[in-house]
């Protein structure tokens, strides 16, 4: 018999043998166990796990002041004396510029001795009035002259209490000549000396608080609602760090603003933190952390072992069968290396590494302890 060649299968017999020989058309060998079963895929597990969680928001912030005040004379004099100094922490009240005060003083003297003229005027009419009185009840005088005298009575106390009016008025504008501190607070830089000329446009120097302290910072539109929920609940806890540092000063929330900004699509708000120890500087920018809710007795699992695709999010975990099954989950927070998910029973066996290679129904071997990829159950 002559060989029956067939080119088109890529595969030939010969006439001196009852088995086909398997030849690539080519000349190439064929694969040993090629189209044989597929077999386990070795994967490593983790059982999630049951925790509170704390859902914390964090956000870049600068430290603000709650107030701060630009010291300007309220009247044109010339500094007598600086009684405070650059740095200087001031109470509120405490004595800070004294102003030339010879006029105002000059002033005020005057005004008070027209009201003690006045004052005489006054109690002679009274007493002139008061034996009128008399005399007209005696039938001395005429009706006529005792009510000149009432009218003349009148018109002095008018003139004193109008004349106590300005030297009360005067009175101000002296105080004017002594300048205390509005507030508690550091000074600032002084600008202004003994025999310096000053006007109402002149900045003698600022006053800010420092203790408490705000701190001002933005977060997305989307933690709004929590925000206000947390609020409502109660005082809400805000830790501020300053970059590198590693201690954090603990605040308290103090305000939400009344408007989402449209463009950028932030909510800004402000906490408040003690500073009696001035870690927060005006100016500086820190670090905030605030807890808005905590998820109580929820599934945690490594954000590693989630998968993403057009179906949404699921994880592969391991069937009584050692096959690999799909569970879809919703991701509620993530943290570090882990999110608390939705979906999950919490004794499942979740795949964490091995599954590129995986399908539904495909077959898995969890590997041992100790020779897990990565190193972990």
């Amino acid at each position: 018999m002559g060989a029956a060649l067939v080119m088109g299968g890529g595969w030939y017999y010969t006439h001196q043998g009852a088995e086909p020989a398997a030849t690539a058309a080519a000349g190439g060998q064929a694969k040993p166990g090629a189209g044989g079963p597929q077999g386990p895929t070795t994967v490593n597990v983790v059982t999630p796990q049951r925790q509170d969680v704390a859902v914390v928001l964090q956000a870049n912030g600068t430290v603000t002041p709650i107030s701060t005040v630009d010291l300007h004379p309220q009247t044109t004099s010339t500094i007598t004396k600086v009684h405070i100094r650059e740095g200087q922490y001031v109470k509120a009240g405490e004595l800070m510029f004294s102003l030339d005060e010879r006029s105002a003083r000059a002033n005020l003297d005057k005004a008070q001795a027209q009201v003690a003229r006045d004052q005489a005027s006054l109690g002679d009419l009274e007493r002139q009035y008061k034996r009128g009185q008399e005399l007209l009840s005696k039938n001395f005088i005429a009706q006529g002259a005792v009510d000149t005298l009432k009218s003349q009575v009148e018109s002095a106390r008018a003139l004193l209490q109008a004349d106590v009016a300005a030297a009360r008025s005067v009175a101000v504008d002296a105080s004017y000549n002594t300048i205390r501190a509005p507030m508690s607070g550091r000074v600032g830089a002084i600008g202004v000396y003994p025999g310096s000329l000053v006007q109402l446009s002149t900045s003698l120097t600022s006053i800010t608080q420092l203790d408490p302290i705000n701190v001002s910072f933005t977060l997305p539109e989307s933690a709004l609602g929590g925000l206000l929920e947390a609020q409502r609940a109660g005082a809400v806890a805000v830790k501020a760090a300053l970059a590198g540092a590693a201690d954090e000063v603990a605040g308290q929330l103090s305000f939400i603003d009344n408007t989402v900004d449209p463009i950028a699509g932030v909510i800004r708000v402000k906490a408040q933190f003690a500073n009696a120890q001035t870690k927060l500087w005006p100016g500086q920018y820190v670090n905030t952390k605030l807890t808005v809710q905590t998820l109580k007795d929820a599934t945690v699992i490594p954000q590693n072992a989630i998968i993403n695709n057009s179906r949404g999010l699921f994880v592969y975990t391991v069937a009584a069968d050692h096959t690999a099954q799909t569970a879809n989950i919703k991701r509620l927070y993530s943290f570090g290396a882990n999110v608390a998910v939705s979906g999950l029973n919490g004794d499942e066996q979740v795949i964490v590494e091995g599954k590129q290679n995986l399908r539904p129904g495909g077959k898995v071997k969890v590997a041992t302890p100790g020779k897990q990829k990565g190193g972990s159950a």
